[in-house]
């Protein structure tokens, strides 16, 4: 595949997750194209999605092996975006995926600082939530 076609794809991708489009995914992804490819910024489908708070679309590419720790250039995850934009359902979609809650971007903020600096105290909660019944989960298992 050539550069051009590569960025095209990125593109169409970027787009389809930044406009709630699942239809353009899956068919993008039938066609083999990576879930995980970056933009020219470093960003994601699941980077678009999450800012969005396109619930569908993260499910679809989180179940389909997009990586819910992707960086982009200032270390932004998902969950970054999510948590600045205050997306309640996706913050613990990426949380329960496996997200990073302590990952510091190139500003050493976490994505709990980003929704404490926009007064995103639900985003919070959700998060504590998560953590709490995964430490409930992990000791009955042990």
């Amino acid at each position: 595949m050539d550069s051009a076609t590569k960025e095209e794809m990125v593109n169409d991708l970027i787009q389809a997750a930044r406009y709630n489009d699942i239809d353009d995914i899956i068919n993008l992804a039938s066609e083999g194209v990576s879930l995980d490819l970056k933009d020219s910024q470093g960003r994601t489908a699941l980077h678009m999605a999450a800012a969005n708070g396109h619930l569908e679309v993260v499910d679809y590419l989180i179940r389909n092996g997009a990586d819910p720790n992707a960086s982009n250039m200032e270390n932004n995850t998902p969950l970054h975006y999510a948590c600045l934009n205050g997306h309640t359902q996706v913050v613990t979609k990426l949380t329960l995926a496996g997200a990073n809650v302590a990952a510091l971007n190139s500003h050493e903020k976490s994505p709990v600082d980003e929704a404490l600096s926009r007064g995103k105290m639900e985003v919070v909660a959700a998060i504590d939530a998560v953590s709490m019944q995964m430490e409930l989960d992990s000791a009955k298992i042990s």
